[in-house]
């Protein structure tokens, strides 16, 4: 019976075209499927920035990778460190952008500048970042987003985006990646007004057992958890294969890639659905505006072609 319900592998690694001569950026490369997907990006042949918080920890993880790989600091909590990132790109092509660094169900904590700790780097670190780096980017933006989107009533909350008056980390947590799926909706509306063939495309790793679940601020769910990795879980190679399958396949802008599995829980890459409320346009552009007020960082209009030409 069991086999019946066991996703049969039909995509995996070996199954990406030649990379050689693109250059893909990997937010939190350094551990997790960030480091799975940038291994199998340069083993494929591309030329892969490891963009870590802890650049000897990024150093210590790029040297197990077999290609071409460097290393450079980004601190998605940090806009400062956001900026410096971008400015030090000086016009150097992108293909691929892969926005997958995050933290999960934190306890209360803020960012450099103030932000509720999970929506500040899930959404607003990688936010700031696309929009400076888009002018350089020529194929696509692959954020990695979460099927924690759909926990509860998980919408934005805008009249309180930091829970400051109850958090929750785990309704915290799931608004964020809402906000993934809504800033790829509407960074790809963004795109193909302007005239843009650059993708933006989302995806997400079913369960996958990494380093992300052992930060939870309840020490119950922790426990949870490491037993779920532990029994229930795929491994952080499988779980990077629907960030691999975005962004490389040819897929349309907005696709929002998972396991094929039960309940998207593991399983090879496929197109999976989403919630109404992460396929709200109205909402997605509100977040945009709000999103550009909160970090200073605007559409960089007249400039997302640039790099195509």
């Amino acid at each position: 019976m069991a086999e019946k319900t066991k996703s049969k592998q039909t995509w995996d690694a070996a199954s990406l075209p030649d990379l050689v001569g693109r250059t893909a950026v990997v937010t939190g490369a350094n551990s997790g499927i960030g480091l799975r997907a940038a291994d199998a990006l340069a083993r494929a042949g591309a030329h892969v920035v490891f963009a870590v918080r802890d650049p000897e920890r990024g150093r210590a993880a790029a040297a197990t990778v077999n290609g071409s790989t460097e290393v450079r600091r980004l601190d998605l909590a940090d806009l400062s460190s956001v900026r410096e990132f971008a400015d030090a790109w000086r016009g150097r092509p992108l293909d691929l952008l892969i926005n997958n660094a995050g933290v999960m169900m934190v306890p209360q904590q803020r960012t450099a500048d103030s932000f509720e700790m999970q929506f500040g780097t899930n959404h607003l670190g990688h936010f700031a970042l696309t929009n400076l780096l888009l002018p350089y980017v020529t194929d696509r933006v692959v954020t990695v987003s979460s099927g924690a989107h759909r926990w509860g009533d998980a919408r934005i909350r805008f009249e309180d985006l930091d829970f400051s008056s109850d958090y929750n980390p785990q309704r915290a947590y799931a608004q964020s990646k809402l906000a993934n799926l809504l800033f790829t909706l509407e960074l790809q509306r963004r795109l193909a007004e302007a005239g843009s063939s650059v993708r933006a495309l989302a995806a997400h790793p079913g369960y996958a057992a990494t380093n992300l679940q052992s930060h939870a601020a309840n020490p119950v769910m922790r426990g949870f958890m490491k037993i779920g990795n532990r029994f229930f879980a795929q491994d952080d190679k499988a779980g990077a294969l629907p960030t691999l399958y975005a962004a490389t396949q040819d897929l349309p802008g907005a696709s929002y890639v998972g396991p094929d599995g039960l309940g998207e829980m593991r399983g090879a890459p496929t197109l999976v659905g989403r919630t109404a409320a992460a396929s709200d346009a109205g909402v997605a552009r509100r977040l945009w505006t709000v999103s550009e007020e909160l970090t200073g960082v605007r559409w960089p209009v007249g400039q997302v072609v640039a790099a195509e030409r």
